[in-house]
């Protein structure tokens, strides 16, 4: 067999949490986005109509922060979100600039049922894992996030 035909492996890398982690996100994400798009979501919008739903009112600035992007990039995604009736953006009593982001009726309706597809979509992907097995790694996780 010629040496480009040969099957490249990745050993060296797969020592690394770090790729590993990598490989994992990805096939997660794709499955996510694909399971996500019956609702008209991706991944940021979901999360962006989760942390809205979770805390009412929320100002861009704040939803920037929780999403660790930068404010640029919220008034795009809320502007989505706004275009497609899953949220209210309401102006802040005196103060101009700020803005109050709320979950629509139709908003909290999408969410419900997105929820429900995205723990279906865990189950598919975490099959082969436990229910012990998968608490460990949502705990090990969100150790490594916060760090």
């Amino acid at each position: 067999m010629a040496k480009d035909m040969q099957e490249i492996t990745d050993e060296n890398l797969r020592q690394f949490a770090g790729y590993n982690m990598k490989r994992a996100f990805l096939m997660v994400r794709d499955d996510l986005g694909r399971t996500l798009q019956e609702f008209g979501l991706r991944m940021t919008s979901f999360s962006a109509l989760a942390i809205i739903i979770e805390n009412p009112d929320v100002s861009q600035s704040r939803l920037a922060e929780a999403l660790h992007i930068e404010r640029s990039g919220v008034v795009v995604l809320v502007d989505e979100l706004e275009s497609a009736d899953l949220i209210a953006r309401n102006r802040v009593e005196g103060d101009r600039r700020q803005y109050a982001l709320r979950a629509t009726p139709e908003g909290e309706a999408v969410w419900t049922r997105a929820e429900a597809a995205v723990h279906a979509h865990e189950e598919r992907i975490f099959a082969g894992l436990g229910a012990g097995e998968r608490q460990r790694l949502a705990d090990l996780l969100r150790r490594v996030g916060r760090g």
